[in-house]
C-alpha cells in the first residue's frame, strides 16, 4: 500500500481537512490524527499505522487517500477523461448563436459584436440536417440538447430560435430521445410572449447576468444614455420563477460593484417563497479584474447576507473538471455560429481565422486541425503531471491547454495557496458553511 499521490491537508479552524482529489474525498481530522498520518508517510510505514490505528487505516484505504502498490492513479485519471470526454456516444451538446449582435456592449466582453449579423435560413437547414444525422434508428444518442448562445439569442427568437426548437423537439420525439434546452441571455427581451411560446418544451436553466446593483449594473449593460436594463432584467427573473423557470442569476462581480451586491438581494426580497426554489444566485469575477484575493472575504460575507433573505446564493465555479468537464473539452459538443462556422470554446471569440470547422449542406461537421490539436492537448503539461489537485483542475480547459501548448503553466499561476484555497472552498461548500 501506498500513499495517495493526489492527498491534499489544509489547516481549517482548530483542525484539519484532509482531501484526496481522485476520489473527491474529505476527511476532518484533528490534529493528533494528521501527526498520526504525517509521521507514517514521513517514515514510509502504512503497516506501522495499520496496526496503530487500525479504524483510521481502514478510513484512508475506502476513501482512497491509501491505494494499492502497483496503482497507477495518473493513469485512472486519463482513463477517466477518455471516457468522460471521448467515448460519451448518448449525449450530444450543440451551442447555437442565432447572432453575434448584442442590444448591450458590456465593456468586459470578449465578443466582437456584429450588428448586421444573423443565422440564415440555409444554416438553419443545415443544423436541421445535423440533427436528422445525428438522431436516428442506429443511433445511441438518448439526450439532445441545445445551448443557445451568442450575441444575444433572444433578437431572433422568432425567426431562429423557435423554428429549430419545433423542429428538435418532433424529430427527436419520432426516436424516443430526450431533448432539451439553455439559455445564455442578457434577459432584457425576455416576456410573457416567449416564455409562454416556450412551454411545451423542456428547458434547463436560464442563465442572467447582473453587474452590480442598480446604479452599477445600468453604467455597464445600458440601451441608451438614458435607459439603463436593470429593473426590466430584476423583472423579468421575477417572472420566468412565476413560470416555474429554472434560473440562474450570475453576479459579475469587481472591486468596484461590490459595495451595491447588497441592493440586488433587496430587489429580490418580495419575490414569493413558491418562486425562490427556481432561482440560483453565483458569484463570479469579472475575468479582467486581478488581485482579487481580498475580495474573497467580502464575497462570502454576502452569499451568507443572501441566505439570510431565504435565496438560494451559491459559489460559482469550483472545480471538478475531471469528472464534470467543459463542454468544449468533449467531442459530442459542437458550437455552431451563426454564418455556419464551427467552434469549440465559447469563452473566446468567433472570428473566423479562429473556426475549428464548418457545418456542411448535409449537416455534417467539418472539423480542421485546430480541432484535433484540441482533444489531444491534455495532459502535455510537466507540472500537471505532479499536482496533487490534478483531478480536480485537469490542467484547465482545453482552450487553456490549446493555448499554451509546449509551455509550462499553472493555472493558479503556481501558486500552492490558491489551490488550498480551492480545496478548502469544496469543503466549506459540501458543509454548508463559509468563510
Amino acid at each position: 500500500m501506498k500513499f495517495s499521490r493526489f492527498n491534499t491537508t489544509i489547516a481549517y479552524t482548530d483542525k484539519f481537512v484532509l482531501y484526496n482529489a481522485l476520489q473527491n474525498q474529505f476527511l476532518y481530522i484533528n490534529p493528533l490524527i494528521k501527526e498520526l498520518i504525517d509521521a507514517s508517510h514521513d517514515h514510509d510505514d502504512l503497516v506501522g499505522l495499520e496496526k496503530l490505528h487500525p479504524s483510521l487505516f481502514e478510513a484512508l484505504r475506502e476513501k482512497g487517500f491509501i491505494v494499492e502498490t502497483n496503482y497507477d492513479e495518473l493513469q485512472e485519471v486519463i482513463a477517466i477523461r477518455e471516457r468522460v470526454d471521448l467515448e460519451n456516444e448518448t449525449f450530444f451538446h450543440l451551442t447555437i448563436n442565432p447572432t453575434m449582435n448584442c442590444n448591450f456592449s458590456c465593456w468586459y466582453c470578449y465578443e466582437s459584436h456584429e450588428k448586421k449579423s444573423k443565422m440564415e435560413s440555409e444554416t438553419i437547414e443545415k443544423i436541421k440536417a445535423l440533427i436528422e444525422s445525428k438522431i436516428n434508428a442506429t443511433s445511441k444518442i438518448e439526450r439532445f440538447h441545445i445551448a443557445w448562445f451568442g450575441g444575444e439569442p433572444f433578437l431572433y427568437f422568432d425567426r431562429i430560435i423557435m423554428p429549430i426548437i419545433k423542429f428538435a423537439h418532433e424529430y427527436c420525439s419520432k426516436f424516443g430521445v430526450k431533448f432539451d434546452n439553455g439559455f445564455t441571455t442578457n434577459g432584457f427581451l425576455i416576456n410573457t410572449g416567449n416564455i409562454t411560446a416556450l412551454k411545451p418544451y423542456d428547458i434547463t436553466n436560464f442563465q442572467i447576468t447582473l453587474d452590480g446593483g442598480r446604479e452599477e449594473h445600468n453604467s455597464v449593460r445600458f440601451v441608451n444614455d438614458k435607459r439603463g436594463s436593470y429593473d426590466e432584467i430584476v423583472a423579468n427573473i421575477k417572472l420566468l420563477c412565476k413560470h416555474k423557470r429554472n434560473t440562474t442569476l450570475r453576479i459579475n462581480y469587481t472591486k468596484k460593484n461590490l459595495p451595491s451586491v447588497t441592493n440586488i438581494a433587496q430587489d429580490f426580497d418580495e419575490i414569493p417563497i413558491k418562486d425562490r426554489d427556481y432561482l440560483s444566485i453565483t458569484f463570479h469575477k469579472v475575468w479582467q479584474e486581478e488581485n482579487t484575493e481580498s475580495l474573497k472575504d467580502t464575497v462570502s460575507s454576502l452569499i451568507k447576507y443572501f441566505r439570510s433573505k431565504g435565496l438560494n446564493a451559491l459559489v460559482g465555479g469550483l472545480p471538478d473538471n475531471l469528472r464534470h468537464s467543459c463542454y468544449a473539452d468533449r467531442n459530442n459538443h459542437a458550437t455552431i455560429n451563426y454564418n455556419g462556422e464551427l467552434f469549440k470554446c465559447t469563452a473566446r471569440d468567433f472570428k473566423s481565422q479562429n473556426r475549428e470547422g464548418f457545418i456542411d449542406k448535409n449537416g455534417s461537421l467539418v472539423w480542421n486541425e485546430t480541432y484535433h490539436k484540441r482533444l489531444d492537448a491534455k495532459f502535455k503539461n510537466k507540472p500537471c503531471l505532479t499536482c496533487s489537485i490534478l483531478p480536480i483542475c485537469n490542467g484547465g480547459c482545453s482552450q487553456v491547454a490549446l493555448e499554451n501548448i509546449d509551455k509550462d503553466y499553472c493555472v493558479y499561476n503556481f501558486d500552492e495557496n490558491s489551490k488550498k484555497r480551492v480545496v478548502l472552498e469544496k469543503f466549506l461548500k459540501l458543509t454548508n458553511t463559509y468563510l
